[in-house]
């Protein structure tokens, strides 16, 4: 017959399977990819009760999901305007793995017009601090211009000490306390949609790819003479001859058509001189000190101004011109984007160095264009040739003079840093505290023996500890760590958004990568039994019913292990909500009462008050009774725990056979009555490394002490037989 095999074994293998099998369900489902992206959630007939003449909503895009506005003010002027929602086209995944959905709309120069909150599923404005203050916060974004780096700060309004937004190319919303990494990624959703249309309807250039734009450098003013300008590239310049542009229309119906050129191939069709007037090194040196003074002042708009000219047969502006319009003749673009080129109605004279002009023009392009003034930008002029005097044949040919001031006239800001960076430098200081918290954890663990073999020291350092978790980790910095977070990142993982969204929490980021790696060093219990903030706090309730004598309820190991599989449960149904009903699984999170006790500080309605004081009334009667028996967090801590690789807690042969000193003290059950320690029911207290060390409270030391051996059958006198 062959031999029974033990139910510590058996218990063991059946976890070992349990863990195998959920974590293949978990990748299984997280490997999955949504069918089909999530729409906006707004008609046309939605966005047109929102807004009323004389504005009017147009036929959605079909390039890019986005309403364009007109105006009965401006019936020839186009859209003034544009609304689309922030998921159609930034879909930022939240926390809680869900994108938020903002309704945004921007003017044709890039000011935000509006920005309502449409739908979103943040952990801390689900209950937690409410709606309101979202809702307040996206109300900074109108009059504010999609160019500007857009910075966040709490009381920005209030601490701001000069007046606001000085800065043309930067601006700053005031956050909101307890949600500095939710905000931020409503920024992100926001400014993201945003600049999406804007590139697409409004020229946009796509800055994260280049950097800031160049300042024109009003210290710099040497104006030189023309001739020097064409040289150092201050002027640019474009000759063509009728030969050049005979060569552009052969093999066309345009070809051999110009019998003037055809005669004269040498002579000059056409010269084009730009110039960027904005510095004032050229502008002083193009239109003279009076013109220059003049059509600065005439730019109240401050846009970019450039003298473009032309000499020769060919002039950049056709008979049908009118001044103040766009040329036909002229387009300009910048990166493959075009610009709005049109005249500024004003005509210099007296340009000393070029030859006789037959077009001397200042045109303009607006500011809020994003154009870089100190990058090279293309001038196209646009030839057509006709055929045939009735119904012509039209040809059209185009050349380009690349243009780009020196860069000596302008400076260069440093690139923005990416939001996340500026996340994780805002909170330097929290971060380098939190970071030497880490490292003081981390020796104390691993060499415990002189912090835990004397008792009142170990209690000092624990709860010393145990409260700057609960207080600066949990109430302060808002650490604490949540199953939202598993459930988000699984979520996000289905959706193909990635996990860049825990970026924007640096506090939380560093926990986690901290934690994983004490999954593989000590284990489960490094975050459960010294960082989790709820956790510090049960801690502090146990004690408290102790010293008030409270009694203390005994659930027997073997059903105290069985209720422990409460917590995977708990944990699989959350998964599984999350991966098909997120809706349901939003609500089913709050199983955690973290977002009541610690986010918001208690301050929710009273059904989730109440049932997080039921947790921690229950816990003053049973030690930790949501850590052990409900907590889906501390579940994933357990299936991480799994990951150890050291048995660092050391014992004897004697724990256990017949020693049960540190059992009997052990508050966790983590001891078995063999004296192994139950590593994914440890909350890494340390009682029992100091009892171990201890010879005044380890039974097996004193015995030592007294030349006798505690053995499983009983006290014998060092060196006698059995």
């Amino acid at each position: 017959m062959e031999n029974p095999i033990p139910v510590a074994q058996q218990s063991r293998r059946k976890a070992v399977s349990f863990f195998r099998h959920f974590t293949a369900a978990c990748l299984l489902a997280g490997a999955g990819i949504f069918a089909a992206a999530h729409a906006g959630d707004l008609s046309k007939a939605d966005i047109e009760r929102r807004f009323e003449p004389p504005l009017h909503v147009q036929d959605k895009l079909t390039q890019i999901p986005a309403w364009p506005l007109t105006s009965e003010l401006e019936p020839e002027a186009g859209p003034v305007g544009y609304v689309f929602e922030s998921i159609d086209l930034a879909p930022v995944p939240g926390f809680e793995g869900t994108p938020m959905n903002f309704l945004v709309s921007i003017d044709r120069k890039g000011n935000f017009m509006n920005v309502e909150l449409l739908r979103q599923h943040e952990p801390v404005f689900l209950g937690g601090l409410g709606e309101a203050p979202l809702r307040e916060f996206v109300t900074q974004y109108a009059g504010r211009n999609i160019k500007q780096q857009f910075l966040i700060a709490l009381n920005a309004a209030r601490n701001r000490s000069g007046p606001a937004d000085t800065r043309s190319d930067q601006t700053t919303l005031d956050g909101v306390a307890k949600a500095t990494a939710s905000v931020r990624i409503v920024n992100q959703s926001v400014l993201g949609a945003a600049l999406e249309v804007a590139r697409a309807k409004l020229g946009f250039a796509d800055r994260s790819k280049r950097g800031p734009s160049a300042q024109v450098r009003t210290d710099v003013d040497d104006p030189v003479a023309f001739a020097e300008m064409l040289k150092n590239g201050m002027v640019g310049h474009l000759r063509l001859s009728n030969a050049d542009v005979e060569k552009l229309f052969v093999g066309t119906d345009g070809a051999e058509v110009d019998e003037e050129g055809l005669a004269q191939p040498d002579a000059v069709f056409t010269d084009i001189y730009i110039a960027y007037l904005n510095t004032p090194s050229i502008g002083r040196a193009i239109l003279g000190d009076a013109q220059y003074k003049e059509a600065m002042t005439r730019n109240f708009e401050n846009r970019h101004l450039w003298w473009i000219a032309s000499a020769g047969r060919y002039p950049i502006v056709d008979d049908n011109f009118v001044p103040g319009g766009q040329s036909s003749r002229l387009s300009m673009a910048q990166d493959g984007l075009f610009l709005e080129l049109r005249d500024q109605g004003f005509e210099p004279k007296d340009i000393a160095g070029p030859p006789e002009l037959n077009t001397s023009r200042l045109f303009g392009v607006y500011a809020e264009a994003g154009l870089d003034p100190g990058r090279p930008l293309d001038l196209t002029l646009t030839i057509t040739r006709a055929k045939g005097m009735i119904l012509p044949i039209l040809t059209h040919k185009t050349v380009t003079l690349k243009y780009a001031p020196p860069s000596r006239l302008f400076s260069y800001p440093p690139e923005p840093l990416p939001e996340w960076v500026l996340a994780w430098q805002q909170r330097w200081l929290d971060l380098s505290i939190l970071s030497a918290a880490l490292i003081l954890l981390s020796i104390a663990l691993a060499r415990p023996r002189w912090i835990s073999v004397d008792a009142r020291r170990l209690k000092i350092f624990r709860l010393g500890f145990l409260a700057f978790t609960l207080l600066y980790v949990g109430w302060y910095v808002q650490g604490q760590l949540s199953i939202v977070q598993v459930t988000g990142a699984l979520k996000a993982l289905k959706s193909g958004q990635g996990l860049s969204s825990f970026l924007y929490d640096p506090i939380s980021l560093l926990l986690i990568a901290f934690t994983l790696i004490s999954f593989v060093v000590w284990g489960r219990g490094t975050f459960c039994g010294w960082l989790c903030p709820f956790g510090a706090l049960q801690e502090f309730v146990g004690l408290l019913a102790r010293k008030l004598h409270l009694p203390r309820l005994h659930i027997p190991l073997a059903v105290a292990k069985r209720l422990e599989w409460g917590r995977y449960i708990a944990l699989a149904v959350l998964v599984g909500a999350a991966l098909f009903v997120p809706r349901q699984g939003e609500s089913l999170n709050e199983l955690e009462p973290f977002k009541t006790a610690i986010t918001v500080g208690f301050d929710r309605s009273w059904p989730f008050v109440a049932y997080a004081v039921a947790l921690l009334v229950a816990g003053a009667f049973y030690y930790k009774f949501f850590c052990r028996f409900i907590c889906p967090l501390g579940a994933v801590m357990s299936l991480g725990g799994r990951l150890r690789r050291f048995d660092w807690l050391t014992r004897r042969v004697e724990c256990g056979k017949p020693c049960q000193s540190c059992k009997a003290k052990c508050a966790y059950d983590a001891i078995e009555p063999t004296g192994e320690i139950r590593y994914d029911a440890c909350f890494q207290c340390l009682d029992c490394v100091g009892i171990y060390h201890d010879a005044k409270r380890c039974p097996v030391l004193l015995y030592e002490k007294k030349g006798l051996v505690l053995t499983p059958k009983g006290v014998m006198v060092a060196g006698s037989g059995g």
